[in-house]
């Protein structure tokens, strides 16, 4: 199927952000119902973790997202949008299974927070070079 939208490129990195969204909104409802948890996080740290993952997935991909939907409706190049977002979704997987191992400092959150920054400020730096030039 041939596809002829406006953001042929950001919607593959959006559609799967939002596959891993609901990923991860499923694992907090699968811990509620495991610990009979009905609001925050009851002080049971599995459950803290999943609420975690959830929470900064969500405080960090949308933005991101914008940026390149942005990225690619100022004609970014289409290489460059795929690296922007197979990084910010291949970094939010890093991020979350460093999370699910360990509430302290991890590679996976290390690597999936770096990952993120990176992203967002590399799409920043270009939407604001795009914009002036």
């Amino acid at each position: 199927m041939e596809v002829m939208g406006l953001l042929p490129v950001s919607s593959i990195y959006i559609a799967l952000s939002l596959v891993l969204t609901i990923l991860l909104s499923i694992n907090v409802v699968r811990n509620r119902v495991r610990y009979k948890i009905d609001m925050l996080h009851g002080d049971n740290v599995e459950m803290l973790k999943a609420l975690r993952a959830h929470g900064n997935n969500i405080e960090y991909v949308p933005f991101a997202l914008i940026g390149l939907a942005a990225m690619e409706l100022m004609a970014a190049p289409a290489t460059m949008l795929h690296i922007c977002g197979g990084v910010l979704v291949v970094g939010r997987l890093f991020h979350a299974q460093g999370l699910y191992h360990s509430t302290g400092t991890s590679m996976g959150r290390m690597v999936g927070t770096m990952a993120t920054w990176l992203v967002i400020l590399f799409i920043a730096g270009y939407l604001l070079y795009a914009a002036f030039t």
